[in-house]
């Protein structure tokens, strides 16, 4: 079975022998940085390094996908916030942003040279001489609304929404900009998924009206950019914006373990656009563009600290409730044990019977 065409395939909705066993999302653990000799934060910083490291599950236990890089703070880095590389078992975080507000905020002309974009872009490179076309190669980026908070800071872009909607307007086409650039440059060099992570739109954080209203467009905007595959990534529980997740553009939506798989699918299959007949609102439905559930595996409870049997029982449940692509439900926390990342294989493999 060639990896790279089962899960393209399965993004496609083409039939597959097998469903497919990835992460779209962060995939660094301590246990595979002392195995490979490719640690945090080194691994953020040199593309040799960043290579061996996302593709590290899949030599060590069986994960179908190389991924990289391993944190959501690559394009505030070159926008010129401030940040800390954190240390082995922890990821990068934004600790000062050089924006009072959204006047301030200007897309630098050498915003592809500055921080560690041409570290990942170079990251990409090595994985596909590696691997060429045996292995499907993940890249994640940022999600627009959640990269407007780190510019603007979370809290002021939460009360903004509601008292200044204007200033997360204009960040969001300023990000949005930004965005396109970097979504631009990951496509040129053609890896098989973007994965883009937009933890802030979470109904937890913000309302779902707000979302459609606001984040939503801009989503839209930025998936015509990726030409190639591409998911898009919200924490939480997204059930109330999960219609609104399907019609913007993205062939995978990857969700959380507090999603119901089924329930999800039943809402996404009669999601699409409306339109008005005769006064009259009508669903279109999503039709052949119904995008793919990805996930739903807990990450905090059950492969970081449930046993291995814990893992396959869940692997089991939400392989029976229809997931199209089995993977973890957010990043994998960096004290994972690869026995369990291993487990998630196995029990995807006793399933279809393997």
């Amino acid at each position: 079975m060639n990896l790279k065409d089962n899960l393209i395939n399965s993004l496609s909705g083409e039939e597959v022998e097998i469903t497919p066993v990835v992460s779209v999302t962060q995939v660094g653990i301590v246990e595979a940085m002392q195995k490979t000799d490719a640690f945090w934060p080194d691994a953020h910083t040199n593309a040799a390094k960043m290579a061996t490291l996302g593709s590290s599950l899949y030599e060590l236990a069986g994960l179908e996908c190389a991924r990289i890089p391993f944190d959501l703070t690559v394009e505030a880095d070159a926008m010129g916030c401030r940040v800390d590389l954190g240390v082995e078992d922890r990821t990068p975080q934004i600790t000062k942003s050089p924006f009072d507000s959204s006047s301030d905020i200007k897309v630098p002309e050498d915003f592809l040279e500055r921080g560690r974009i041409q570290v990942v872009l170079e990251a990409v490179k090595k994985l596909k001489e590696k691997y060429g076309n045996s292995l499907p190669i993940v890249v994640g980026m940022t999600g627009p609304l959640t990269l407007a908070g780190q510019l603007l800071g979370i809290e002021n872009l939460v009360r903004y929404m509601r008292s200044r909607p204007y200033e997360v307007e204009s960040t969001l086409d300023k990000v949005l900009e930004a965005s396109i650039q970097y979504a631009n440059a990951i496509c040129e060099i053609e890896p098989d998924v973007v994965c883009v992570a937009d933890p802030t739109s979470a109904p937890d954080l913000i309302d779902p009206l707000q979302f459609k209203n606001m984040v939503k467009p801009i989503l839209e905007d930025l998936s015509m950019e990726i030409t190639t595959n591409k998911v898009l990534h919200i924490c939480g529980s997204t059930e109330p914006i999960i219609r609104d997740m399907a019609t913007a553009g993205f062939d995978g939506l990857s969700v959380e373990e507090k999603v119901d798989i089924a329930m999800a699918k039943e809402e996404i299959k009669g999601g699409g656009k409306t339109i008005r007949v005769g006064g009259r609102t009508v669903s279109m439905g999503t039709g052949d563009k119904t995008p793919k559930l990805v996930g739903n595996i807990s990450t905090n409870q059950t492969l970081f600290m449930g046993s291995t049997a814990d893992v396959k029982t869940e692997v089991k449940n939400v392989l029976k409730a229809g997931v199209d692509i089995l993977a973890p439900s957010c990043g994998l926390a960096p004290q994972s044990p690869i026995v369990n990342i291993k487990a998630m294989v196995e029990a995807r493999n006793e399933f279809h019977g393997i």
